[in-house]
């Protein structure tokens, strides 16, 4: 099956998004990708081929990530971003979409859907951010002190990029060249460091409990049992909020789901979203 990959720039909400589509054929369902923190369409390399088969996919790299403008003006809210998102679709004349989101992109995925639900049919969560305050008024106060980004460059850089990939995959093996230089490449431009620090100011903190359980679409939620940065308990809360989900969790594996069990994951997916 031939797959047709374009990659595309359109700027969207004030801000030039980038974003990849995947098609062999365009009248069947959409699923679109939205990745974590610190990472961007790169983390789903593994998972979209499996995926391209039955869906249509679109990878978005999420401002100020991947190669989306790294705008110092744009409200990085998680309510912006997703509203941002929203538009991206809607200029596509999409609709009846499946949202994927990894981490902080989970995030963004549950505001789509409380944003626009009619837009979303069901929602897969892979180790979803939640619960999550908005920053503490210290840092926030902090973040406006001049140059304070080196110190975000700093923070984020005391492990090293390997050091970041051991503490959120669980086989430490995996880890390899490619994978090294993919989440090393978005970093070598400060200025994603100064879009970072506006995030610390801008992002509010995570859905609350009531809000999450005004959504109503059918949910996947997907766990690392090793997953250190959004334990698996986390997503036994969210399956309680979440009125249609369920939950499943795989032993030996860590946070970055998308990289560890791609095929594992995409069976599952595919059982949940046409079984």
């Amino acid at each position: 099956m031939m797959i047709n990959k374009t990659s595309n720039v359109c700027n969207i909400n004030d801000i030039n998004v980038y974003y990849e589509l995947y098609s062999s054929n365009p009248t069947k369902p959409t699923m679109v990708l939205l990745h974590g923190f610190l990472s961007s369409s790169f983390s789903y390399r593994r998972l979209v081929p499996l995926l391209c088969t039955e869906f249509q996919v679109i990878v978005i790299d999420l401002p100020p990530f991947g190669q989306s403008e790294k705008s110092l003006t744009f409200l990085y809210s998680y309510h912006n971003l997703a509203k941002t998102v929203v538009s991206l679709l809607e200029q596509l004349k999409l609709k009846d979409v499946i949202v994927v989101g990894h981490s902080m992109g989970g995030q963004i995925a549950l505001n789509v859907a409380k944003q626009k639900p009619e837009l979303v049919t069901k929602l897969v969560l892979l180790c979803s951010s939640g619960y999550l305050q908005k920053a503490h008024y210290g840092l926030v106060m902090s973040s406006y002190v001049p140059f304070f980004y080196l110190w975000v460059k700093t923070w984020l850089a005391r492990k090293g990029v390997t050091g970041n990939l051991q503490n959120v995959v669980f086989d430490h093996q995996l880890i390899d060249d490619e994978m090294v230089k993919g989440y090393t490449q978005p970093f070598l431009d400060d200025t994603i460091f100064m879009a970072l620090t506006k995030m610390i100011r801008d992002r509010e903190g995570d859905l609350s409990s009531q809000d999450l359980r005004k959504i109503e679409h059918p949910s996947l939620l997907v766990w690392g049992e090793e997953d250190r940065v959004v334990p698996l308990q986390v997503g036994k809360r969210l399956q309680r909020d979440l009125r249609v989900s369920q939950l499943i969790s795989f032993e030996k594996t860590g946070h970055l789901l998308p990289e560890e069990k791609p095929e594992v994951i995409s069976n599952h997916m595919l059982e949940f979203l046409f079984g």
